[in-house]
């Protein structure tokens, strides 16, 4: 039987407080085994969804489209949202399926009673015991790497200490968000014992009382062992801890408009300009900062051994061109996956898409907003290497040196398959410019690049050896890669 995240996350907690194993299975009504289970499990980080437990015979093998239309249904307002009838239905009239109401029924059931996180609104004290942190965000301009753009300032305060810290993501997404808070724990080195957040967050929304949690926000929950609880966004009592950091923040370290070659520098910059500021404030007793937050440190939880991993996991299909579609942008897998489902795991910078049976099919950078497909030019290799020809036609031209262009295609089929083998199996170690670089290098030493050529010369090149005329002499290699190029020395 699954155990429901709710209950995980209380076995954890209740583990944590140093009630005993017994007490917990009592009170919780399961076993010692599974109270076992989940208090020693290391690491609760979502893991990619690439076989399912079971699949119900009388669904067709509709299951995981049912599941995607559920997860959709969470950013949808909630009367807008499918009951297990209109699933039903659409299953019929679009899918042609043939089995009963009754198996939709207690799929969408279960499936619903396995993702409630069963929290509740609760009393809300306005005195904050050490421990207890507030989350919010605010927005903000810079310029990244020469370009004008609006960020999300995440920004989380521990109200006894008046420490505050924040951080700058791209968007409020829930990986986004995760991944902050992540941030801002190794900041603290320890993780708080409960979170409270209005239900403008990607974490959750709460309607009359009920909230609905993002699954992933109920995971890291798990992980860290917090409690969280959400509040009127328009009750600023509830939080004004932290709605007064954003703004406080905001324009002590974001005034003027900053400008940075990255969001990682950026990001530095306002841990800097954070523990500076905590080291001038004062707690509301008066008290320096750093002392009270000694009290929050010693309230808070210790981090786990293994970070979490702020992953959302979205199944999707390749188009003909081994395009996918996630939020809205377009990320290229390549032309060999076309017409395949996928998997494809959304981070807060980087996305990982998967085939099947967890088989890596390529790592792109994450991008927000509107513009052209992402793509990996190390993703349309597998393509030509089968088929050597379209090399002519490919894209990956582009983003190649020119003289490497010109030189493959003088090759034959089988030189253009193995430059292209060499060139891949090289970039994995010493990124895609450094193989091209070397591969170069080896025509224009009047040789097809093999494996062995390749990989060696593009290792030196990443680390700077470069193999121009003033670099190191490269004729040792001679011996075991069949005569390197001489005018790599």
């Amino acid at each position: 039987m699954t155990v429901p995240l709710d209950i995980r996350n209380d076995i954890r907690s209740m583990d944590a407080d140093g009630v005993s194993r017994s007490e917990i299975a009592r009170r919780l009504h399961v076993s010692r085994n599974t109270v076992s289970k989940y208090a020693d499990m290391e690491d609760m980080s979502p893991v990619a969804p690439v076989r399912r437990a079971r699949e119900r015979p009388g669904l067709e093998g509709n299951g995981p489209w049912i599941e995607k239309v559920l997860d959709e249904d969470l950013s949808a307002p909630r009367k807008q949202r499918h009951t297990a009838k209109r699933i039903y239905d659409r299953l019929v009239e679009e899918r042609g399926f043939t089995g009963s109401y009754s198996t939709v029924r207690r799929f969408v059931a279960e499936f619903r009673r396995e993702r409630s996180s069963g929290a509740g609104e609760g009393f809300l004290e306005l005195e904050w015991a050490p421990g207890a942190c507030q989350v919010d965000y605010g927005n903000f301009r810079a310029a990244i790497a020469g370009e004008t753009v609006e960020l999300k300032l995440l920004v989380a305060t521990l109200p006894h200490s008046n420490d505050r810290q924040c951080v700058a993501t791209m968007s409020q997404r829930s990986e986004c968000m995760c991944a902050g808070l992540v941030e801002i724990f190794r900041r603290w080195g320890r993780a708080p014992r409960v979170i409270v957040l209005d239900n403008a967050t990607e974490a959750g929304r709460m309607l009359r009382g009920t909230v609905t949690e993002s699954r992933l926000f109920s995971q890291m929950k798990g992980h860290y062992r917090f409690e969280s609880r959400y509040c009127n966004p328009y009750s600023g009592n509830e939080k004004g801890s932290v709605e007064n950091a954003v703004g406080f923040l905001r324009r002590n370290l974001l005034v003027p408009v900053p400008s940075f070659g990255g969001l990682a520098e950026l990001n530095a910059f306002l841990e800097r300009g954070c523990a500076a500021l905590s080291g001038k404030s004062c707690a509301r007793d008066g008290r320096p900062t750093a002392e009270a937050l000694a009290e929050d440190l010693a309230a808070m939880r210790a981090l786990p051994g293994v970070d979490f991993d702020p992953v959302r996991w979205v199944r999707a299909h390749a188009d003909k061109r081994g395009y996918v579609t996630v939020d809205g942008r377009e990320y290229v897998a390549g032309p060999a996956w076309h017409g395949r489902d996928l998997l494809v795991g959304m981070r807060a910078d980087t996305v990982e898409i998967l085939a099947d049976r967890g088989r890596r099919v390529a790592v792109l950078e994450r991008a927000y907003g509107e513009g052209p497909a992402v793509r990996n030019p190390l993703s349309l290799v597998p393509a030509l290497v089968a088929r050597p020809r379209a090399f002519g036609e490919s894209t990956i031209r582009r983003d190649m040196p020119e003289g490497l262009v010109a030189g493959i295609d003088r090759m034959d089929g089988a030189g253009r398959r193995q430059t292209l083998r060499s060139i891949s199996r090289a970039a994995a170690s010493s990124g895609f410019g450094a193989a091209c670089d070397a591969a170069l290098r080896v025509i224009e030493g009047g040789r097809v690049p093999d494996d062995a050529t390749v990989d060696v010369l593009a290792r030196r090149i990443a680390g700077g050896a470069g193999g121009g005329a003033t670099g190191p002499d490269l004729a040792v290699y001679d011996g075991f890669l069949k005569g390197a190029v001489a005018d790599a020395r």
